[in-house]
């Protein structure tokens, strides 16, 4: 059996993904001074006895944001399972695409670990722990770009770019963990979003379900904005909350965009689903 054919878009992002894995792993090494020092982090008052307690409370949002996803996608899912037993000769474009719901899951689930490696992290800054935090990140990062393939490029190609991402993401923080390199990371950290911010300019593929990935890119801007700001933000606020904090906050806020989408994906299917069977009225509820 041959290959399937690559579409245009397939093949670019191929490329990509090709030249950013070479330049991980051929570019020179990148040595991270003191990324790993708490001093390095404006606020690093306790409450309560809970060490850096902004910087570790801050990443709450995450969790929520996580937990509210995965709770939406498995209403989905619950009612998608409930048509397949009550309307089993329903036309199959009615079926929610599963690649873009896949990488929600990998997506929102990555935001539930980021909320935990971070908090681990500053609980006690240091390299190991950098680790776990970057390991958290990087599974949301998979998700988000699985779904922005999903949406621009192709449903096929949404699963394997997502899991191509975790990959280089864990490796790229074992890599920092073991040598103190942090190219890899920053590749998959900023080349993740080049991509991201690429196919934000292409055109949405037909059955895509709207994810507005220009307000995830804001977001990501804001979060990087608050974080070069940290020392200054938490000055000007008279100490009371810091930069850094704010960058976790403004982070998380990149899961809205993707909620949103998933409830037009929720709302649009179950109209569709009633239009063809008026008795599937129960479902909507």
């Amino acid at each position: 059996m041959l290959p399937p054919t690559l579409s245009r878009r397939e093949r670019g992002l191929l490329f990509t993904f090709a030249l950013l894995a070479l330049a991980a792993l051929l570019g020179p090494a990148l040595p991270a001074a003191d990324v790993a020092i708490a001093s390095v982090f404006a606020d690093s008052r306790a409450w309560y006895g809970l060490p850096n307690a902004m910087d570790v409370l801050s990443n709450l949002p995450f969790a929520l944001v996580g937990c509210w996803g995965l709770y939406r996608l498995h209403r989905i899912d619950r009612a998608h399972q409930q048509a397949l037993a009550e309307f089993p000769l329903a036309p199959p474009a009615n079926d929610p695409p599963d690649n873009t719901l896949d990488c929600a899951w990998l997506f929102f689930a990555g935001l539930i670990a980021t909320a935990a490696g971070s908090a681990f992290f500053h609980l006690m800054p240091d390299a190991s722990r950098l680790a776990a935090d970057r390991a958290g990140m990087a599974v949301a990062f998979a998700g988000l770009i699985g779904i922005a393939v999903c949406e621009r490029v192709s449903q096929r190609a949404g699963w394997p770019a997502a899991w191509f991402v975790l990959a280089g993401g864990l490796l790229a923080a074992e890599v920092f963990h073991e040598s103190g390199n942090v190219l890899p990371w920053a590749i998959v950290q900023f080349g993740g979003m080049a991509v991201v911010l690429t196919l934000a300019l292409a055109t949405p593929m037909r059955g895509a379900v709207g994810l507005k990935l220009g307000w995830v890119i804001f977001f990501y801007v804001l979060a990087k904005g608050f974080e070069l700001a940290d020392e200054p933000i938490y000055e000007m606020t008279g100490q009371l909350i810091s930069g850094h904090s704010l960058k976790h906050l403004a982070a998380s806020l990149a899961g809205l965009p993707v909620l949103a989408a998933l409830r037009k994906l929720d709302i649009g299917w179950r109209a569709t689903l009633l239009r063809h069977n008026p008795d599937a009225a129960a479902l909507t509820t």
